[in-house]
């Protein structure tokens, strides 16, 4: 899910996908694919046995491989001969693979998990629960595609993207930069084992997957913003910046990406080991694993993502040093930034600073 973070962290795939004819177009493309997949449902519970949770996520994984095509098609506007010509199959293979086949498949745990989580279990009331997995990751499958292909579509035509969500320049920090991303992955390792074992005084298993969930998402949440600023700002401390940041906004980038995909990995993650695995109940160990291994990641990704937010601070002036200031949601800068008529400048309407 990291190219769903880098859309919506970095200002210059942000602004892309976000202008309004975009999103009316992205509307129609999420709103198709849920009604044909609700269709593909229908049929395929006759067909094949939509109770075994293997069954399902095949079903859910090709439904949203064709989708992020077909999506991505829409977002491109151009021929399949065009795009073909232009792409290559790397990107098309990773396209199909990783935002269709193998994102469908996180979408559907998440969703699943997250019901179980509810007391509404797939394994003993799977109708629901299935259909509910192949709709919405099918719709965010769709809205992904699109938001990449669109994308794609201005990089060709002329507009520059230092970052593309295809993972290239996160395997590059990830092969060369070790020394600077490391030290949170050791760090999140430890904080994730240790907040994991918070359930393990909860008799029942979904409150104790319930805790669980809660103290990962909210160390792994903190853990993001950290790393994020460490990233951003190589040249000084990242508690200097989070010290100069106000709580308010803090509390926001802190929710999103890092609250909100620390808990996203962590139910992806319960649910492979609920629903393919089949273990029952989760013990202290594999808790521990999980909440090891998101922490971890999401300590990763912060990093990389405020590297890359650097990078377009750095090489990419003609973006205002306002828009860049925001760490994250781009949609929370356009509720508190304002246009000074006369100056044309952004000035950042609870701080009074100008971009």
């Amino acid at each position: 899910m990291l190219h769903r973070m880098a859309l919506r962290v970095l200002p210059s795939l942000s602004l892309a996908v976000t202008e309004e004819n975009v999103r009316k177009q992205k509307r129609i493309v999420m709103f198709v694919p849920g009604l044909i997949a609700f269709g593909v449902y229908r049929l395929v519970k006759h067909l094949v046995p939509i109770a075994d949770p293997l069954v399902l996520l095949t079903v859910s994984s090709l439904v949203a491989t064709i989708t992020s095509l077909l999506a991505y098609r829409v977002g491109r506007s151009a021929p399949w001969s065009v795009i073909v010509r232009q792409d290559g199959a790397r990107l098309l293979s990773w396209l199909a693979g990783w935002i269709g086949a193998v994102y469908g498949i996180q979408l559907s745990l998440l969703v699943l998990t997250l019901l179980w989580v509810m007391n509404y279990d797939y394994l003993q009331h799977p109708d629901g629960p299935a259909m509910m997995a192949i709709i919405i990751s099918c719709t965010a499958v769709a809205r992904d595609a699109f938001e990449i292909g669109h994308v794609r579509k201005l990089s060709i035509l002329g507009r520059p993207f230092l970052t593309f969500p295809d993972g290239v320049q996160f395997r590059a920090l990830v092969q060369r930069r070790a020394w600077q991303w490391g030290p949170w992955v050791v760090v999140g390792l430890g904080m994730g084992a240790i907040a994991s074992l918070s359930g393990m005084a909860i008799a029942d298993a979904q409150g104790a997957a319930l805790a669980q969930l809660l103290s990962v998402t909210v160390l792994g949440g903190g853990l993001t913003l950290c790393a994020y600023f460490d990233g951003l700002y190589p040249s000084r401390s990242w508690a200097h910046t989070l010290r100069q940041t106000a709580p308010s906004e803090l509390l926001k980038y802190w929710w999103w990406p890092g609250m909100a995909f620390a808990s996203t990995y962590y139910l992806v993650t319960m649910g492979l080991l609920l629903f393919v695995v089949r273990q029952p109940m989760m013990t202290p160990g594999s808790a521990a694993m999980m909440g090891a291994l998101v922490t971890a990641m999401m300590g990763l990704y912060g990093y990389y993502l405020g590297d890359r937010r650097h990078v377009e601070d750095e090489q990419a002036p003609q973006l205002s040093s306002g828009m860049l200031r925001c760490p994250f949601v781009m949609g929370i800068l356009g509720k508190t930034v304002r246009t000074d008529g006369a100056a044309g400048e952004l000035v950042l309407g609870k701080t009074g600073t100008k971009g």
